[in-house]
């Protein structure tokens, strides 16, 4: 019997079926949540507050990594780099499933935004994949260093006493900063300053929205 022939229509409705798991499905990690080594600390209300609010906009973050890899890997020309992409999704889900654990711990919740940043995320990894492999990297290149920037800023947010939800962006630098590295050992791109500009902008707006919302 032959193996079957994916049409793109069929790999779009699975790409669907990934969206609706991420968004509205528990998520669960392969690896345990990372541990403060001095153990949990009470936190006072107005800490509890800042830290659900820091954690909500990585949450978000890692909502928008997920559709940003599935997009690229969607358009992905070779069958290496699609494969790559597909595993920093996988490896990324404990992102996801250690923020939302944390968020509910700190009685937080996740961003009525999310859906809007996977659409849109999704529609931009695409793009970037349609544009070739070696952009598509440099993509995510660009990205994981933008977002190392922006954990190690939230890690100096933290308060002080939230010493879990430290050790969690630790272990979430950690990996982002491997993810780029393997993107530029498959050959990442460097991006024009006008693109890699406007990432940040990009950037920006998510933070700031999902803060709030």
């Amino acid at each position: 019997m032959s193996d079957r022939t994916f049409t793109l229509l069929d790999r779009l409705i699975g790409e669907i079926g990934k969206a609706i798991k991420v968004l509205a499905a528990p998520v669960y990690a392969n690896r345990a949540s990372p541990e403060a080594a001095g153990g949990e600390l009470v936190l006072e209300e107005a800490e509890r507050v800042a830290s659900g609010r820091l954690m909500r906009v990585n949450h978000s973050g890692e909502i928008a990594a997920q559709a940003l890899y599935q997009g690229q890997a969607l358009t992905a020309r070779d069958a290496t780099v699609a494969g790559a992409m597909r595993q920093a999704a996988a490896e990324e889900i404990d992102h996801l499933a250690w923020c939302e654990q944390r968020l509910r711990e700190l009685n937080g919740r996740t961003s009525v935004l999310n859906p809007l940043w996977y659409l849109g995320s999704f529609a931009i990894g695409a793009i970037a994949g349609a544009f070739g492999d070696r952009t598509s990297l440099g993509f995510i290149a660009e990205t994981e260093k933008q977002v190392e920037a922006h954990l190690r800023s939230h890690r100096e947010r933290l308060p002080a006493a939230d010493q879990r939800s430290r050790a969690i962006v630790d272990q979430m630098t950690h990996d982002e900063v491997a993810h780029g590295a393997q993107a530029v050992s498959l050959g990442a791109g460097e991006l024009p300053f006008p693109l890699r500009s406007a990432m940040r902008l990009a950037s920006r707006v998510m933070t700031q929205s999902s803060y709030w919302l």
